[in-house]
């Protein structure tokens, strides 16, 4: 039992630490049989009240001793070495317990100010927006256990109402239908959590169902835009290509053109010129001769004067 009791890991005592250390030392003493020891202690005799005993009560006080002691060295082992001068000087672990208790926990004093503060906390704690029902339960959990370690007298009943008028807005119609259909007096913590959580779970389904479909409906819109452009772009080179014949065609048009002008001017200079040729072989009146000037000159016909 010895080798048993040095490979069992024992629980450090800190500052903030001092209840949840008392029940996990409470459970390796127990383990052990050694709880009785610190609850209630062992009645020491002098030695020679010790004498007049039979062999059966002499044992019998040997092993609480020995019980005492081993339960000593775990509670030595269990603080730093600050702690340990505190209680360095006990003779029994009751006495070491006690000690242990009056400087981590405080007197009656100290509690009530613990307990006052427990309170507040209590009643002020809310559930944040993206909590979840398990975490919230443990928080409040925590500060209720604390309370009922501190001497409050906090019942079930308490806890769940807390819980139900303090969860966010998305639980209110959970929280309507379980006051309605349940006895909340004989509800317990368990039980609530449990309905809370498939009301949590139906919650999230619903939003990633919700999620789904906001992608399905973006990619959708991404989808149509995509064909909306690449439409666009098939008109736009449709337009260019349209553009580009009917510019074609028009230069083609207007070289036909300019050739069409250029024979009509060459056929006007020729009528010019045999107009001209034929008015230098004859007689001719001025009038006439500078209207041809002016017809060669539109048509483009440079006359050089002699």
């Amino acid at each position: 039992m010895a080798t048993q009791l040095l490979q069992t890991q024992i629980p450090k005592l800190v500052k903030d630490n001092y209840e949840n250390w008392c029940i996990q030392m409470k459970a390796l003493l127990g383990s052990q049989d050694l709880w009785e020891l610190v609850k209630i202690g062992y009645q020491e005799y002098t030695e020679q009240e010790e004498a007049a005993f039979i062999i059966a009560r002499r044992n019998d006080l040997k092993d609480s001793r020995k019980k005492d002691k081993r339960e000593l060295f775990y509670l030595y082992q269990a603080v730093d070495e600050l702690t340990f001068e505190k209680i360095a000087e006990a003779t029994s672990s009751i006495a070491a317990w006690d000690i242990l208790a009056t400087v981590f926990k405080g007197d009656d004093k100290v509690k009530r100010i613990r307990l006052q503060k427990l309170r507040a906390e209590f009643e002020a704690i809310r559930m944040k927006e993206s909590e979840s029902v398990a975490d919230y339960v443990s928080r409040i959990l925590v500060i209720a256990n604390q309370m009922k370690r501190n001497g409050e007298e906090l019942n079930d009943e308490r806890v769940v109402e807390k819980v139900l008028r303090s969860l966010t807005s998305k639980f209110e119609h959970i929280v309507v239908a379980i006051e309605e259909s349940k006895d909340i007096s004989t509800l317990s913590i368990d039980q609530l959590t449990v309905s809370l959580q498939v009301h949590e779970q139906r919650l999230q389904k619903v939003s990633k169902d919700k999620a789904t479909k906001q992608a399905l409906k973006s990619k959708l819109k991404l989808d149509n835009r995509k064909g909306k452009n690449r439409g666009e772009n098939n008109y736009n080179r449709y337009k260019n290509q349209k553009r580009y014949n009917n510019d074609r065609q028009n230069r083609n048009n207007s070289g036909h053109n300019s050739c069409h002008v250029y024979d009509q001017k060459e056929a006007n200079i020729i009528t010019i010129a045999q107009g001209l040729m034929v008015v230098q072989d004859q007689t001719y009146n001025v009038i006439i001769v500078r209207n041809m000037i002016t017809t060669a000159k539109i048509a483009g016909i440079r006359i050089l004067k002699e």
